[in-house]
């Protein structure tokens, strides 16, 4: 069956939505900015139609995000009819954020401009988050980051956004951390501990969330309303968009699909997670007689245990269509991206693969939503990270 039509509007796009209350000029500054952001190069008769402020509001608007860095202005377009028409930018200097991953098995610290450029980056990897030394490493992290901007430019980072996964102090027994790191985990107020010590604003997200939302901005225009996100890694991350919202939830944990029951060639129903994951692949090659050390999965010999790396791609992609396919009755016509953290050729398999089990399945009049990769793979959580706190400040 063919698959739905695209979308013909981008969910950035203003629609001449401004508010024009004169106490509310910081929304229409946003408004402003949005435009300009998401439709590089506008001039300002375009920037007044497409966000409903009359032409002299977007003049004084533009001249204050100037005066701030935040927007550039380019060559002026000649050989048109009438006046010249003068190119608004972005400036990706205007603002920088920290993205923070705060993984099971690693951890990722990186510097994003406002073009969304990553412009340094550390990682570490462990067998498990260790609550006495790992806000150091972040820390220290930051402070090597914040060297590589001029001092002059240091003062425009303001933001960190730190990413987790759900459960984190509850689940660290799964991965065999001593019992009293779930403690010290359960103890740590991590917003606090790093603002103190980074001396930025701290803002806390769900690690599938902050992903999604990393690859919802890196789509070419129009970006569709509504998105389906996994992200294969040590479980499954993952994310929704929903007309054009990031599903958060009132814990900020929403959409955690990879927790939904699946059911595989008859056997009990079981979490996606326990089958589409690296924890599931560390266990089909201990049943195999191949243990592996999965906090060092980017030393294994991959040719060597391929048969079993084939079986769970076959499963996890069976797993996750049923998972997506569940989604798409509560999402209208999504996008679906599928990612890993393991590689492009892993995250084409699984891709490949997913398609065809989305296809296959035993239901009638539903058209296979549109499937891709993510363009992200492991880093999509910190740039996400990153990229939220820098969106909600401005735009």
């Amino acid at each position: 069956m063919s698959s739905p039509p695209g979308p013909t509007r981008d969910i950035f796009d203003a629609d001449g939505r401004a508010l024009r209350h004169k106490g509310l000029r910081q929304a229409n500054e946003k408004t402003v900015l949005t435009v300009v952001a998401f439709n590089s190069g506008v001039s300002n008769a375009e920037i007044a139609r497409m966000s409903g402020l009359a032409p002299q509001t977007v003049s004084a608007i533009l001249s204050g995000l100037g005066r701030d860095g935040l927007v550039e202005r380019g060559e002026a377009l000649r050989g048109r009819r009438g006046q010249p028409a003068t190119p608004i930018l972005l400036n990706k200097d205007g603002a920088y954020a920290i993205g923070v991953e705060l993984g099971w098995r690693h951890a990722d610290v990186i510097l994003l401009n406002l073009h969304a450029q990553v412009l340094g980056h550390y990682h570490i990897d462990y067998a498990y988050p260790d609550a006495h030394t790992l806000f150091d490493f972040i820390v220290t992290s930051v402070e090597k980051l914040k060297a590589l901007l001029p001092p002059e430019r240091q003062a425009r980072l303001i933001d960190v956004g730190l990413a987790l996964p759900g459960g984190l102090a509850e689940g660290l027994a799964n991965i065999g951390a001593p019992e009293a790191q779930s403690a010290l985990w359960r103890d740590i107020d991590a917003r606090a501990e790093l603002a103190t010590r980074t001396g930025l604003d701290v803002s806390v997200y769900n690690d599938g969330n902050a992903a999604c939302w990393a690859e919802m901005i890196a789509l070419e225009r129009p970006r569709p309303a509504n998105i389906i996100y996994f992200l294969v890694s040590h479980y499954v991350g993952a994310g929704v968009i929903g007309d054009g919202m990031l599903w958060n939830g009132p814990t900020g944990n929403a959409a955690n699909l990879g927790l939904m029951l699946v059911r595989m060639d008859g056997a009990a129903p079981r979490q996606a997670y326990l089958i589409a994951s690296l924890f599931a692949l560390g266990e089909r090659l201990a049943a195999a007689g191949k243990p592996h050390d999965i906090s060092a999965w980017r030393q294994w010999d991959w040719a060597s245990i391929e048969p079993e790396v084939a079986s769970w791609i076959a499963d996890s992609a069976k797993a996750l269509a049923w998972t997506a396919y569940n989604a798409t009755t509560v999402l209208e016509e999504p996008l679906i991206i599928v990612d890993t953290v393991f590689g492009a050729d892993i995250t084409q398999r699984l891709a490949t693969q997913f398609r065809a089990e989305l296809a296959a399945l035993p239901v009638t009049g539903m058209a296979p939503p549109p499937v891709r990769t993510g363009g992200h793979g492991a880093l999509a959580p910190a740039i996400g990270a990153a990229e939220l706190p820098l969106f909600n400040r401005y735009f």
